[in-house]
């Protein structure tokens, strides 16, 4: 099992000092808007590779009006054995990852923990730009493969490099030959990750006794195929430089592409369906990224749901504590209410989260409050 046993947080958005004890269930959060607990499911989300849930830069993550850094510091336990990992930013200097008292690489809590969120911004995700799905297709990916971040960041370096020849009307071959292999190389691998993870969600999905319904899922390449193999990808990008030349831009590659979804059941574009309907599509998405990573590693991963009551009846509610609580898994929910997961009962862990003058105070409880 994977899990947070303490979690403390000191500077850390409105949090100036919080400390969680906590064991392997799930962990039921409520308070007010704005009281402070999404700023909890963030710092647990920096215990995997990237950026967290909110994208934030680390001087943005720092309490104010102090400013002084920030400090987030778990005992992570994974199977049999615990991990002490300190994540902390001084001066809004870049994060710094330390494990038993060594420092790490970010990328290197791949290779320990694996966590996983849904968050209200995703809500709008059918009906948003291809970007958002393309984000939220490769946040699955890294979780089944941490080398596609690497992958992820040599294409759009070398992307850049490219279209900044093309701005400049740069017209000899010899400039661009380098950097086409380097985006054919690492734009294959992500390709190759992005169709593999959606083999992975959907047959998750299909395999599984749920109560969401299923996503069919696919990838849209846009303008023309992904070339098949690097040689035919690095033609394909000198076929393209006149007409890429003449936008200014590369027009072609996995940076164009987009993830499409249907609700299976009923034959509807995702886009289509109802705000309730979209929301349980990709709460079926998140449970099948959980079960398949289950299956893969021999460990759930943990999940973040953040205000994901917001949509779901009390049915729908009690559906998801039950398959979250089957799988195994420390999720992170958060509510404005105790209420909301009532359902849960003896099965949660519970924390409170009121604002005082602008600081974050918890409280952890036994049961929810009633």
């Amino acid at each position: 099992m994977l899990y947070l046993n303490e979690l403390t947080l000191s500077h850390f958005r409105s949090h100036k000092f919080s400390r969680l004890h906590l064991d392997g269930r799930p962990v039921a959060i409520y308070g007010a808007n704005g009281s402070g607990k999404t700023n909890i499911l963030e710092a647990v989300s920096l215990f995997s590779p990237g950026r967290g849930m909110r994208r934030a830069s680390a001087s943005d993550m720092t309490r104010r009006p102090e400013a002084l850094g920030w400090k987030i510091t778990g005992t992570l336990t994974r199977g049999h054995r615990s991990y002490a990992i300190d994540i902390k930013s001084e001066n809004g200097a870049a994060r710094r990852v330390d494990l038993d008292e060594k420092p790490i690489a970010q990328t290197a809590l791949a290779a320990l923990s694996q966590v996983i969120w849904l968050v209200p911004n995703m809500d709008r995700l059918w009906t948003e730009g291809a970007e958002n799905r393309r984000r939220f297709l490769d946040r699955m990916a890294l979780s089944f493969d941490a080398s596609h971040a690497e992958a992820s960041l040599a294409y759009e370096k070398a992307m850049r490099e490219r279209n900044r020849l093309l701005k400049d009307q740069v017209r000899d071959p010899h400039w661009y030959r380098a950097l086409e292999r380097q985006m054919a190389q690492s734009g294959c691998q992500i390709h190759a990750a992005r169709l593999h993870t959606l083999a992975q969600i959907t047959a998750a999905q299909n395999n599984a006794d749920t109560a969401f319904p299923a996503a069919d899922l696919a990838l849209d390449q846009g303008q023309g195929d992904m070339p098949d193999t690097i040689d035919d990808f690095i033609t394909a990008l000198a076929d393209s430089r006149g007409q890429d030349l003449a936008a200014g831009r590369t027009l072609i590659g996995p940076h164009r592409s987009d993830m499409l979804g249907r609700y299976a059941a009923k034959d509807i574009d995702a886009k289509d369906c109802s705000t309730g309907e979209q929301k349980a599509l990709l709460v079926s998405m998140i449970l099948a990224n959980a079960r398949a990573l289950a299956h893969q590693t021999q460990t759930p991963p943990m999940i973040l749901l953040d205000e994901v009551s917001a949509h779901l009846d009390a049915g729908r509610r009690a559906d998801l504590y039950d398959e979250i609580c089957a799988l195994g898994a420390q999720a992170w929910l958060t509510g404005t209410g105790p209420e909301l997961f009532h359902e849960l009962g003896s099965r949660a862990q519970y924390i409170s989260v009121s604002d005082q003058g602008g600081i974050s105070e918890i409280t952890q409880h036994e049961a929810a409050a009633q």
